[in-house]
């Protein structure tokens, strides 16, 4: 439950087959780190089940698997709202030890937001109202008390709908259903969640990456913060003095390693690490074009074996790319400065902004050199270019 004192907000990310669950978590996980946000994001139980080789056809019947995974779910939920107190407060409820007087000072206002992938309500489009009331009596929930225990559900239309050419694309996954089944178990979940107070459909209308920015602007509308960034300018800029960056309040560090793999024509696919203050997290990045004209770009989280594993089929004409990257707020702007181990005196800044029309304000202790904006050049894909590279 989001909470004024402690500031911990838990959401529902839900949606039919094939709907940009996977790439809207990484949106997620963009958009809001850069609003300050620490984000946990909990696992389908159903994905856990079943990986585990917990499935409903070895169980004694569907009822008694919905039981299993519904109390899975309850239990995973106290846990990870328990741990996020733990971290809204900073400190390790195991010891009871306080973090440093630095880091108490970063995390004493965290904003902690729980993203749940799937929640308790999608177990009732499985199943009939009869059954679904049995269970709730079994579990000794509360359907109103569970039901208000999520503070936003945002439910993503299957691309089944309205999108067809985009249905069964999106992810390398193999889809059961047919795209009038994925329609139909799309509109028995949004029946499902539907008596929620804060519910919200994110339909398929202009395009996948359109869906994404309109998902992450509810949510960013929901919490109250400001729209989130839709156009970018990138600036070349004189190597900044690391030392004053890291004495700024406002911003962290990172370090970045990209690498591209192999893939069929007209696709790109990437693996990125991205660490910070000990933590990492993997992506993947898969950028296609279809029918000639449209382009798909999904994207998904990795564990670190799978990581490893994607990495052991890079494209050997594109080196690994490793950078530094300071992400800061300077007078209520957000600018990210992306420092390569093949420049000594040069970096590349990029300025997201809410409109193209939005005016530029630069920090004043960065000397640029000059706007690069559109030039190919400064592109991931290029400066990765094993060839280019050794001539920077």
């Amino acid at each position: 439950m989001k909470t004024t004192g402690r500031r911990i907000t838990k959401i529902v990310l839900t949606g039919g087959p094939c709907a940009g669950k996977t790439t809207g978590m990484s949106w997620i996980q963009n958009t809001f780190k850069r609003m300050g946000y620490t984000l946990i994001f909990m696992q389908e139980p159903a994905t856990e089940l079943k990986s585990s080789g917990i499935t409903p056809a070895r169980c004694s019947s569907m009822m008694a698997y919905q039981l299993f995974q519904m109390k899975l779910q309850l239990e995973k939920e106290e846990v990870y709202t328990r741990a996020a107190g733990d971290i809204a407060r900073g400190c390790t409820e195991e010891t009871g030890e306080q973090s440093s007087a630095a880091s108490i000072g970063r995390q004493a206002g965290r904003k902690v937001l729980i993203v749940c992938d799937r929640g308790f309500f999608d177990n009732r489009a499985y199943m009939t109202e009869e059954e679904f009331e049995e269970a709730l009596r079994i579990l000794g929930v509360s359907e109103e008390e569970k039901l208000l225990s999520y503070d936003a559900v945002f439910h993503l239309e299957t691309t089944a709908k309205n999108a067809s050419v985009y249905y069964g694309t999106a992810t390398n996954a193999i889809r059961d259903e047919t795209p009038e089944q994925a329609a139909a178990l799309d509109d028995r979940i949004i029946a499902a969640w539907e008596k929620h107070p804060y519910f919200r459909i994110i339909e398929n209308l202009n395009g996948f990456e359109d869906k994404m920015r309109h998902l992450v602007a509810e949510i960013a509308a929901f919490l109250g913060e400001p729209a989130p960034y839709e156009a970018r300018r990138r600036f070349l800029v004189e190597y900044p003095d690391t030392a004053l960056l890291d004495a700024l309040p406002d911003c962290y560090q990172e370090e970045i390693e990209q690498i591209f793999l192999h893939a069929p024509e007209n696709e790109e696919i990437r693996i990125r690490r991205r660490a910070c203050a000990g933590d990492c997290v993997f992506y993947i990045t898969r950028k296609r074009i279809i029918n000639g004209r449209r382009r798909l770009e999904a994207e998904g989280r990795l564990t670190e074996r799978e990581y490893m594993q994607f990495a052991g089929n890079a494209d050997s004409d594109k080196i690994p790319v490793h950078k530094t990257r300071y992400s800061l707020n300077w007078k209520n702007h957000f600018y990210e400065i992306d420092l390569y181990p093949f420049w000594k005196d040069q970096a590349i800044l990029e300025v997201p902004l809410r409109d193209e029309e939005e005016e530029v304000m630069l920090p004043d202790f960065l000397r640029v050199i000059r706007e690069v904006t559109g030039e190919r050049r400064y592109e991931i894909a290029v400066l990765a270019d094993r060839h280019k590279t050794a001539e920077q």
